[in-house]
């Protein structure tokens, strides 16, 4: 039976990848689980860029469908920071509850009208046979006033969603995966996939 091996050791990620793929009816891991340990350097410029750079080099360890995803928190106010570079903002090792405290700070006294973000992901695919997929997508929202929510992880505490009136983090996995825009990606990549039937035998 085939595989798909998505390069992350993120957990929280793993969830919500496993949920979204479950159709497809191939057996999903993590880097980990693959037994795959390597340290990628994503200094990319844009997040196709290094969301290929983890699944080729993931790729090149393993026979598997390999899949990788790269995804930032663009706000408006700042120039659209964190951006490309929302996972090392602040330094890789820095909590997330500091980043988003950082970045409340940062649009103390910006009105709710300019407080405009949106997460983009993007997602690569390399498949046995060498080809190469992306997909993108992202959600808009506004940045918060303070931390709400004890799902999701990341920046998900502080991005609102007007329309539904809660923060990503105060979504369950199932409305989430519905409107992020890691899921309407990986959904996009998924019909991508589909189209390779002979490496689902």
């Amino acid at each position: 039976m085939k595989r798909i091996v998505f390069a992350t050791g993120n957990a929280g990620k793993m969830k919500e990848v496993r949920m979204i793929l479950a159709d497809l009816g191939l057996e999903v891991r993590s880097m980990k689980e693959a037994g795959i340990t390597i340290d990628i350097e994503e200094n990319g410029s844009t997040y196709e860029e290094n969301a290929l750079k983890k699944a080729r080099a993931v790729a090149a360890r393993t026979n598997a469908i390999v899949l990788a995803d790269d995804s930032g928190l663009e706000i408006d106010y700042l120039n659209r920071e964190p951006g490309v570079y929302s996972a090392r903002y602040l330094g890789e090792d820095t909590s997330y509850s500091v980043k988003n405290a950082n970045l409340i700070q940062r649009l103390q006294g910006v009105p709710d009208e300019r407080r405009t973000a949106r997460f983009v992901c993007a997602i690569a695919a390399v498949l046995p046979g060498g080809q190469e997929l992306t997909t993108r997508a992202a959600i808009e929202g506004r940045i918060g006033y303070e931390e709400k929510g004890n799902g999701g992880f990341g920046y998900d505490p502080i991005f609102y969603v007007p329309e539904l009136h809660k923060t990503t983090a105060e979504l369950t996995g199932e409305e989430k995966n519905l409107v992020s825009h890691r899921g309407k990606a990986l959904q996009l990549m998924k019909e991508e996939l589909k189209k390779y039937e002979k490496y689902f035998g």
